[in-house]
């Protein structure tokens, strides 16, 4: 799976038992070995996929939802509301700024391979022309295109490569270590080729895992600490640099012009508009305004309310702005209140399963958000990968040996979120919520939930604003069973520590999947990361029978037992109610000045902004013209 998005994923290493081993014996070399038994050859390739063949045969020119023939040039102007003060994105002091990734190809950062957004799973050479991998995926070399060049004209080499592992896996953020924990050696063979050994021929996704590594320049890190955030503009080998600044308010990325890998097949028909700038704004209504008064250029509105009153303005009417909901097929994955299993009070199941009945999702849903979403029921919603009806006979061959460390409706009920009239008296399910609370050994005690020591008094910790309307009703329907919620708005600095080291009762988390889940599970759901500060294991899930599961799908030999261990991981979760899931969308919805063109084929598992889009001039012309008499 690729690793792009809100935080990291992970891997763990597993031998047996799923125990995290860590990186401590990982080799690392650059000292050339031309003569190295180490050394191994395979047939070249292009493309590697997680199952099959590529779909873009080794002649391909360009990907089929990019056009080649974009033209170039023009500013997208972006809102941002990082509120930045650091250009290391690969750890976990300091803010980035928007552009800049943890994982994966990024407008400076470039990585060995690129993923293709219409693909399940499938990976192309970027800074690598071409790879070499046995059939049991013991290992992979890369050979890197003798072209790719840093942005001060430096090569890209393998003793980049090999470093760039290294200072990661060392002293980046805790993810990089747990998330190529399988990798038993890295080693520059010559300038141009570096090989991957693995400890393990049992996880088909680690050649792909490896590719996704930024490779970042040694010579410019050379006198600096990795570990303390960057306050100077990064070198990378990317199509864009930064062209200025200013800490906590904008930054400007200017198109490398003389860009080593403008016309590689990957990146043909990319990446084709000459600045892209983001402006902070830390409060999404102001932001709302400044679109509207034509500050900035595109918004991927992820408000149902907003997009439903807050955009009947005249621009829209005169054909200046567009709003336009594009299909998202890329949708994978689970929203939802998550329970901190750290905490005394949500380690017991019952009560986390009681506490979801007061979600009311039907009334939200019309009274709040104007019907435009629909109930999540899987960890994997939208992939075609979840649970449903009951596990098939190859999902109990995965479950029935784990049947007595998981809940027993894994096997006998298809879990369905509790449903309620949409009256927003949700009286039944708030009556089911106080029998599970009270066969659980629980009772109300002056006004309060209460169960010796432990009273049902939790904090819901918010990073938004705008968050309120939708946490506060689920607050007021918790306190009509004496569960006393309070919501807790923090600035977004705040919320990173918090969140980072577990600081926090209850939060709303997206876990987000693709199409192709693997190692990444380890971060979200593995033992091993329940108590590392900056994982993605941010409910603290550390159970047997979930690591067993995450075992069986890193190891799936083919996409049949991978569908099979995805929708038995899928019930195990569910069932233990360690979230209460929340909704989902079917679209993008966009909205935009008028001043862009797309391809005619969208890719199918994004949305391809900014990078396949383009600013037509005459359109844009027309914008600042009308934009100047308002």
């Amino acid at each position: 799976m690729s690793l792009l998005g809100l935080v990291t994923n992970g891997a763990m290493r597993r031998i047996g038992t799923g125990v995290f081993a860590g990186l401590a014996a990982v080799t690392m070399s650059i000292v050339p070995a031309a003569a190295s038994a180490q050394d191994r050859t395979a047939p070249p390739i292009h493309g590697l996929a997680m199952f099959g063949e590529p779909a873009y045969g080794p002649d391909f020119t360009h990907f089929d939802y990019t056009n080649p023939d974009a033209p170039k040039g023009g500013t997208i102007t972006l809102e941002d509301s990082s509120g930045f003060d650091n250009f290391n994105p690969y750890i976990l002091r300091g803010t980035p700024p928007g552009g800049l990734t943890y994982l994966g190809s990024n407008l400076i950062f470039e990585s060995l391979m690129v993923e293709a957004e219409d693909e399940p799973f499938t990976k192309y050479g970027r800074l690598a022309e071409s790879f070499e991998v046995p059939e049991d995926r013991s290992w992979i070399a890369f050979n890197l295109n003798p072209k790719a060049r840093f942005h001060d004209g430096t090569p890209v080499t393998a003793e980049d490569v090999v470093w760039s592992f290294d200072i990661l896996t060392k002293e980046g953020a805790p993810i990089y270590a747990s998330y190529w924990a399988d990798v038993e050696e890295i080693r520059a063979i010559n300038d141009h080729r570096v090989l991957y050994t693995f400890k393990t021929t049992q996880n088909k996704e680690l050649p792909l895992i490896v590719g996704q590594m930024p490779v970042l320049p040694k010579h410019f890190w050379e006198g600096r600490d990795f570990a303390e955030p960057l306050t100077e503009p990064p070198v990378g080998s990317g199509p864009y640099r930064i062209e200025s600044f200013e800490f906590g308010r904008s930054i400007t990325y200017e198109r490398v012009t003389d860009y080593w890998g403008a016309d590689i097949p990957v990146n043909k028909g990319r990446y084709n508009v000459d600045r892209i700038v983001y402006e902070l704004y830390r409060d999404r209504e102001v932001a709302t305004e400044a679109f509207k008064a034509g500050a900035f250029d595109f918004r991927l509105e992820n408000s149902s309310k907003r997009w439903a009153t807050a955009y009947d303005f005249p621009a829209l009417t005169d054909g200046m702005v567009v709003k336009e909901e594009i299909p998202n097929n890329a949708v994978g994955g689970i929203q939802g209140f998550a329970f901190n299993l750290r905490k005394p009070i949500f380690q017991d199941r019952t009560v986390r399963e009681a506490l979801g009945y007061a979600f009311d999702f039907e009334w939200t849903n019309k009274t709040l958000m104007y019907d435009a979403y629909t109930r999540t029921g899987s960890y994997f919603q939208g992939t075609g990968l979840g649970a449903s009806g009951l596990p098939s006979e190859a999902e109990l061959a995965l479950l029935e040996p784990l049947r007595d460390d998981l809940p027993p409706q894994v096997f006998t009920e298809e879990f369905v979120p509790p449903k309620s009239d949409g009256s927003g008296t949700n009286r039944g399910n708030l009556r089911t919520a106080l029998k599970l609370l009270r066969d659980a050994g629980w009772a109300i005690e002056d006004g309060v939930m209460t169960k010796g020591d432990l009273k049902l008094e939790f904090e819901i910790l918010l990073s938004q604003a705008s968050s309120e309307r939708l946490v506060l009703p689920f607050v007021d329907s918790l306190s009509k069973i004496g569960v006393v919620a309070t919501a807790r708005l923090v600035d977004p600095a705040q919320y990173q520590n918090r969140m980072r080291d577990f600081d926090f009762d209850m939060t709303t988390v997206g876990l987000a999947q693709s199409n192709s889940p693997g190692n990444e599970q380890w971060e979200f759901f593995g033992s091993p990361l329940a108590n590392q500060p900056g994982s993605r294991n941010v409910m603290g899930i550390s159970d047997p029978a979930i690591d067993r599961l995450i075992e069986h799908l890193v190891s799936a030999e083919s996409r049949e037992a991978l569908e099979t261990a995805a929708s038995a991981l899928d019930r195990a979760l569910l069932w233990g109610h360690y979230l209460i899931p929340q909704f989902h969308s079917a679209t993008f919805r966009t909205i935009y000045w008028n001043k862009f063109d797309h391809p005619e084929i969208a890719p199918k598992y994004g949305l391809g902004f900014p990078a396949t889009w383009w600013v037509v001039p005459e359109k844009a012309a027309a914008v600042r013209a009308y934009q100047g008499k308002k």
